[in-house]
């Protein structure tokens, strides 16, 4: 395989890898330890 298609298959794996990352603590188990500023600061 060319030097390029490498470098653009890592580029995707890592843009990909990151949006699962942030899907993950976004909707995942760490999410029950998010606060919503919203809810805090009702009136």
């Amino acid at each position: 395989m060319e030097s390029t298609t490498i470098f653009v298959i890592g580029i995707g794996a890592l843009v990909i890898a990151a949006t699962a990352y942030s899907v993950y603590v976004s909707f995942g188990a760490p999410s029950a330890e998010l606060s919503d500023p919203f809810e805090d600061h009702e009136d």
